[in-house]
């Protein structure tokens, strides 16, 4: 199990373990980073999330992979979503696909399980399994080890972008091996599947299914560093070849499992294989993926005295680069939204963008710290436009699943092209946004357009819920957004309309209420209206949570709030307004301090609102409680949903002490960093240091320097800090 402490061997171990990857790790930093390379893969705790909400898994990923080789405890539920929940003391495979930290289930493709027999079998669903111990469990970045208890079998995983490994070391020399396409957990259930046998060492198939990745396809094929002996067919019902148990000859106890994965065909799946993992060597595999992580992670380096901070943060990081994952074969071949296999020339796709959460936070780190990879995601968003029809809201291994609200891909695709991170015509980007915004088809933007607001008489989001007052809101930020690109590129036309929709957030808005309202067809409010009530019109928060949703008009919603004074009043009684013991609250709704709700997105940019009227002390006491309380180094070290990224998202970017109020402005507010020095390497070897002296005595910082100037208003924008130079936060 992972330790929370680092003694003084674990620094030397540090530094000769770098040493060793710089020489022997395959690929040096790209050139454009003038980087040093340092082992914090080895200090990131993959068990941070995998307990309470945060539904994360300790498995093996590159980053950005398409491949997160992860044990399953095998039992459904909502806190097994991630297929692993750390109270658990069973393992029931090794599966090659998982979500990190959704509110919702599915994948779990592939899944090997090494055994000896008798086997140990329960009740289905969790079926063959071994018990395990957390003191005989390993993991960082990149690597995961357990020991079987039941049959005394050591397994370790590794995975490089598109090929997950796994090395077993048997008790004998007699190994047995269980590949189940069959079984399926939580959303997921197998509609086709099938094993068959290339050759000695090989093997292939598919396994096709249905859940929230909706008629998703997954091909394999799978190398064996020892013959296969025997393959004894476990025919279900309805599946032939898709349970088989393979038995193998093992001379030195140890078989490396080596398996690539392919949205596409049999063939991509071979071909991702022999690209990426051209000979069988489970240790070097390890290095290779660990210095992609070492790449990324030393990006930032901070400086700090305590440990648990270091491993918080660098953990944070890493489930930052988890997601979006690539969803293309090496020679570019993905699965359209349209069913239909496509060909991405000269950049990469990507799928499982939880856009309603990632693009408040993560996908504006992404521009700081991996920008490179920006072109990509805009290009997968148009390609998916393209043959979707509109602009991805949560698309999942190809699909489109219609989860949560608004069209949030939008804010993503103005800032690329804003910050001039894209190679895509900004007029074509445009353009794909206009569309998605005046679909009459999709989730009533028909009545939005007619009314000014989405009425909640009509209409359904999700489920039963309606949650008209939220999508309001959220449709008034990206239709700012389109405004904001519209201008800029000079479409004026254009940005009066959207501009004027941008506003629409204000049709909403009761005087006598003073909150924002639901109301229905007829433009009465709601009768039985309560601030502090989780209804159906609001996205799984209250009208409190939602009162500051308006991240493109602050000064707008200062107005209505009745000025500065007022706001901050409003604020104050925000995060002071603790629910009453007997309340019955949603499980969403942890993390919180007053009505704030750190556990659920719609919050996380609300503690910087103190800038706004001039009070950053009271921003900086609420930002370092949420970032000591709410992130621990422990398995329930998360308040709420990790959502693929956006938690640790913003915990990295607030630690370091800015984050971005409205994610498309290229602005960025100041908070309360946490170190008193962290450097972000920059492309062309520049660098931006962020100076806090006092930071680790909680000092309030009330000023600030940019390369030696005066920063006004709290904000520094992205165009500073993507040059370089020094951010000194002064008390």
């Amino acid at each position: 199990m992972k330790n929370t402490s680092f003694p003084a061997p674990f620094y030397r171990a540090f530094f000769l373990w770098t040493l060793f990857l710089l020489f022997s790790a395959g690929p040096s930093v790209s050139a454009q980073y003038d980087t040093p390379l340092r082992n914090y893969a080895a200090v990131v705790n993959p068990f941070i999330g995998t307990d309470f909400t945060g539904n994360t898994y300790p498995g093996a990923q590159s980053p950005f992979g398409m491949v997160q080789l992860s044990p399953d405890n095998g039992l459904p539920g909502w806190d097994r979503i991630a297929g692993y929940f750390y109270p658990d003391s069973t393992i029931a495979g090794f599966s090659h696909t998982h979500l990190l930290g959704t509110g919702a289930g599915d994948l779990y493709d592939i899944s090997f399980l090494p055994v000896t027999l008798p086997l140990r079998e329960s009740e289905q669903p969790l079926g063959v399994h071994s018990r395990f111990s957390h003191s005989e469990e390993h993991a960082e970045a990149g690597f995961y080890r357990v020991h079987l208890s039941d049959y005394n079998i050591d397994v370790e995983l590794t995975a490089t972008e598109r090929v997950g490994v796994q090395r077993y070391t048997f008790p004998t020399q007699q190994g047995l091996v269980i590949l189940n396409l069959v079984k399926a957990m939580n959303w997921d259930r197998t509609l086709d599947c099938q094993i068959r046998q290339v050759d000695s060492v090989t093997i292939e198939g598919w396994r096709f299914s249905d859940g929230w990745a909706r008629n998703q396809k997954v091909y394999f094929r799978t190398r064996f560093s020892s013959p296969i002996r025997h393959i004894e067919w476990q025919n279900d019902s309805l599946f032939h070849h898709g349970l088989a148990h393979l038995s193998f000859d093992l001379p030195t106890k140890q078989l490396t499992v080596c398996t690539a994965l392919s949205p596409v065909s049999l063939d991509g799946a071979a071909k991702n294989l022999a690209a990426e993992c051209p000979t069988i060597d489970f240790d070097h595999t390890r290095r290779l993926v660990q210095n992609k992580w070492n790449q990324l992670l030393s990006r930032i380096e901070i400086t700090t005295s305590n440990p648990v901070q270091t491993e918080i943060f660098y953990t944070a990081l890493y489930h930052a680069l988890s997601a979006p994952t690539i969803f293309s074969d090496v020679d570019g071949g993905y699965r359209g939204p349209d069913g239909q296999t496509h060909i991405a020339q000269g950049w990469t796709n990507y799928s499982t963008l939880s856009l309603w959460d990632t693009f408040r936070a993560a996908h504006p780190l992404y521009t700081i710290l991996c920008p490179e990879r920006i072109d990509d995601f805009v290009q997968s968003f148009l390609h998916f436009e393209q043959q979707h029809g509109r602009l991805p809201v949560w698309p999942l291994q190809g699909s489109e699943t219609d989860m949560m609200i608004g069209y949030h891909a939008v804010p993503v695709l103005v800032d690329a092209c804003l910050k001039g991170l894209t190679t895509v015509n900004p007029m074509d980007v445009l353009r794909a946004c206009v569309r998605t915004a005046n679909d009459t088809t999709y989730r009533d933007i028909d009545k939005y357009l007619r009314l000014g607001y989405i009425p909640y008489d009509c209409g359904k989001a999700m489920n039963d819920d309606d949650w008209s007052l939220s999508r309001t809101m959220e449709y008034s930020y990206d239709d700012a957004c389109i405004a904001r690109l519209a201008r800029h590129l000079g479409q004026d036309s254009i940005a009066r309309v959207f501009e004027n929709r941008a506003k629409y957030y204000r049709n909403l808005f009761d005087k006598d209420a003073d909150f924002f309202v639901p109301r229905n067809s007829r433009g009465d409010y709601q009768v039985d209206f309560k601030s502090d009530a989780y209804t159906a019109h609001v996205c799984e928060s209250n009208a409190w949570q939602y009162y500051w949703s308006v991240p493109h008009d602050i000064a707008g919603l200062i107005r209505l709030s009745g000025g500065k004074k007022a706001f901050e009043r409003k604020l104050d009684c925000f995060f002071s307004s603790n629910p009453s013991a007997d309340d019955e609250l949603p499980l969403f709704s942890t993390g919180m301090i007053g009505q704030y709700v750190h556990g659920n997105e719609p919050c996380h940019h609300v503690a910087y609102l103190y800038n706004a009227v001039g009070k950053p002390e009271k921003s900086q006491r609420i930002l370092r409680k949420i970032m000591s309380e709410l992130y621990t180094a422990t398995p329930a070290g998360l308040c709420g949903n990790e959502d693929c990224g956006q938690m640790s998202s913003w915990y990295v970017l607030s630690s370091l002490g800015f984050y971005p109020v409205d994610p498309a402005d290229g602005r960025y507010d100041l908070g309360a960093p946490l170190f008193e020095q962290a450097v972000i390497h920059l492309p062309e070897g520049k660098r931006l240091v962020v100076k806090a002296d006092g930071a680790a005595e909680g000092k309030v910082f009330t000023r600030h320097r940019f390369n030696g100037q005066k920063v006004r208003r709290y904000t520094v924008s992205d165009a500073q800090l993507r040059r370089g130079g020094t951010l000194e936060f002064l008390p």
